[in-house]
């Protein structure tokens, strides 16, 4: 009995230094943290940095939003980019697009005007690479760092704080702003220098255009031959044409419900980046290009605010 005792009050003590060691580890590598963009993904991802114990000021354009936010997680609001980003060590935007993210950065009342020398700015926006590069460069001239770091993982992904994160950038900036993104990663990894995040999350878009076109073919294929849905998904999901929209979107396609993602808009959107750089760099993307006009008679049905997976509906408008 003595022995046993004194294994536990060992246990206990090696438990309580653990804990010890983890708390001070978390005091020590709290950071002053903006984050511009509060939409559907901003929110939640700044919302893990504020449970993650960081001192985070959000920016929105719509104020009222960032009121809401502050009253769910604390924290404080700015009134513009360069108010917010004034004394933080890193700030992070998820914006709309190459505009939205030029005016966070560079635009009037921007947050590179502010930001102290060392700060890094970490982009999860989706954009183009040419926008990258030339706001990694006007960071650069203004002593400060830009890290492309595009996410997947959509909302629900940003909610519970298991996005992919893919980055491109200098690697001391990034190994720097690592500890930070993790509070909302579940996998992130720096792929090469600026604008390579960016190129991979066009990857990431190319490939979810093929599969949601595949798995909408296969449903309606399903349908029209008077077989279960659900039983083939059962079958078929557990063999070679797995994947993570079938695994997601099977019930909701074969509902007819489509509010559960990413828009159509935003998927043409990162599409048209794909195939404007596609002409750049000499690759030739066939499937995409179709897939793209297929979202466009999705949009012209109406589905502009529809989830991706809503390409099944027009393969069941079609006949």
């Amino acid at each position: 009995m003595p022995l046993r005792w004194a294994v536990d009050a060992a246990q206990r003590s090696v438990t309580y230094l653990a804990t010890a060691i983890v708390m001070q580890a978390g005091e020590h590598d709290m950071a002053k943290v903006a984050f511009l963009g509060l939409g559907v993904m901003g929110y939640p991802m700044a919302g893990h940095l504020a449970s993650a114990g960081h001192d985070v000021t959000v920016y929105n354009r719509t104020a009222q939003k960032a009121e809401s936010w502050i009253t769910q997680f604390g924290g404080k609001s700015a009134a513009t980019p360069a108010q917010a980003a004034t004394g933080a060590d890193f700030v992070m935007a998820c914006v709309g697009n190459d505009d939205d993210l030029r005016a966070v950065c560079i635009g009037e009342n921007g947050a590179f005007a502010t930001m102290k020398e060392g700060a890094v700015f970490v982009d999860h926006t989706t954009v183009s690479a040419k926008v990258t590069r030339e706001l990694y460069g006007a960071a650069e001239k203004s002593g400060i760092s830009f890290v492309d770091a595009p996410i997947s993982g959509g909302q629900a992904g940003a909610e519970n704080g298991v996005l992919s994160v893919m980055c491109g950038g200098d690697e001391a900036a990034y190994k720097k702003s690592e500890p930070v993104i993790d509070a909302y990663a579940r996998v992130c990894r720096r792929i090469g220098d600026s604008g390579a995040g960016q190129m991979t999350k066009m990857c990431n878009q190319i490939a979810i255009a093929g599969l949601v076109q595949g798995l909408s073919e296969a449903l309606h294929f399903a349908e029209k031959a008077g077989l279960d849905g659900r039983a083939v998904v059962e079958v078929i999901s557990q063999g070679a044409a797995g994947s993570w929209q079938m695994q997601n979107r099977y019930e909701t396609m074969i509902e007819d419900q489509f509010e559960h993602g990413f828009a159509v808009d935003w998927m043409r959107k990162d599409l048209g980046i794909c195939l404007d750089t596609a002409d750049e760099t000499g690759a030739s993307l066939p499937v995409t290009a179709i897939v793209d006009q297929f979202y466009k008679d999705v949009q012209n049905m109406g589905g502009n605010r529809w989830d991706t997976s809503s390409l099944i509906k027009r393969l069941r408008a079609l006949g």
